[in-house]
């Protein structure tokens, strides 16, 4: 008997740790990526709905050779600000990931959002734990062709808008800013966010359509594929809702108050961070629900071992 409770008691030491490592590791898996305007990595992921059945995702996917499960892990670590060092012409919305190339593929008919220019609008970044950082805001220049590779030269100097330090509310960041009013037809609003609580930078593509002859404030509908904004968003927002942590638990320091600002915006145009949040839109990473699990799973192995043990003494 006692040789029992000795071995069970191994076995528990053994399985316990590996559970409670899978408890710990798994916030740390997930990330985020743009979800409005649609970013192609989430277009194209399993969560995109119809957008992942379109000719663009379906290409993408058979470049890639392998669906993009991880949208919310298109990250290069150690960029540190060099982003134009680092990343080569022709790879800016994979990062120059092997398992993104897909997303590099140039063409015109990749789903896309409608926007107004001159227009405030609110960029929906989805996300399942909080990073400090900053996010910059590019829209190609006036001439862009959707047809050929993106390169940084057809992205200004200087972002339109940036945001440091934003509140994750509800799964996403949301970062409020005026757009350019010089642009029309397809063009690409290119996000970086470069973490400081992580050596990690975040790159995404989102194709966007401005009309050619449209001004006002408004802004943010689907051109194609024809589908309500929501039905893209819905399911990594259920995600994030179980899986995001509370800002007081998941932030150990106060966070900033959150700021975007225009590089050339009128200065009473709206460009802070929208306080307002809503549940449809939110990050979709799995992995800190399976994680949790792992760390239950070992807490209830060692309580049931625990009282095996003192029923059998």
């Amino acid at each position: 008997m006692t040789a029992h409770r000795t071995a069970t008691a191994a076995a528990v030491a053994a399985a316990a740790p590996l559970l409670l490592l899978t408890w710990a590791a798994g916030p740390a898996q997930a990330h985020g990526a743009p979800t409005n305007p649609v970013s192609r990595v989430v277009a194209c992921s399993p969560e995109g709905g119809a957008d992942n059945r379109t000719a663009a995702c379906r290409a993408a996917i058979a470049a890639n050779g392998a669906p993009f499960t991880a949208w919310d892990n298109l990250r290069v670590a150690g960029v540190g600000g060099r982003d134009r060092q680092v990343i080569p012409d022709g790879k800016l919305c994979s990062g120059n990931l092997p398992a993104y190339k897909g997303l590099d593929l140039a063409r015109a008919d990749w789903p896309s959002t409608r926007l107004t220019p001159g227009a405030s609008f609110t960029l929906s970044y989805s996300s399942t734990i909080p990073h400090t950082g900053t996010f910059k805001l590019y829209l190609s220049k006036p001439g862009y062709d959707p047809s050929k590779p993106l390169t940084w030269s057809d992205l200004p100097t200087k972002p339109f808008a940036t945001a440091t330090d934003p509140a994750l509310v509800n799964g996403a960041y949301r970062i409020r800013a005026t757009l350019p009013s010089d642009r029309t037809g397809r063009q690409m609003l290119y996000t970086i966010w470069q973490n400081t609580s992580t050596t990690d930078t975040y790159y995404s593509c989102s194709d966007v359509v401005f009309p050619a002859a449209a001004r006002g404030t408004g802004g943010g509908g689907r051109t194609a594929p024809a589908e309500a904004p929501a039905a893209r968003t819905t399911a990594p927002a259920r995600a994030a809702a179980k899986a995001t942590p509370t800002k007081s638990a998941a932030a150990p320091s106060p966070t900033p108050s959150p700021v975007a600002t225009p590089s050339a915006a009128p200065a009473s145009a709206p460009d802070d961070l929208a306080p307002a949040a809503d549940s449809s839109s939110g990050g979709g990473g799995s992995l800190p629900l399976v994680a949790g699990a792992g760390g239950a799973a070992a807490l209830l192995l060692t309580v049931g071992v625990a009282f095996t043990l003192r029923r059998r003494r």
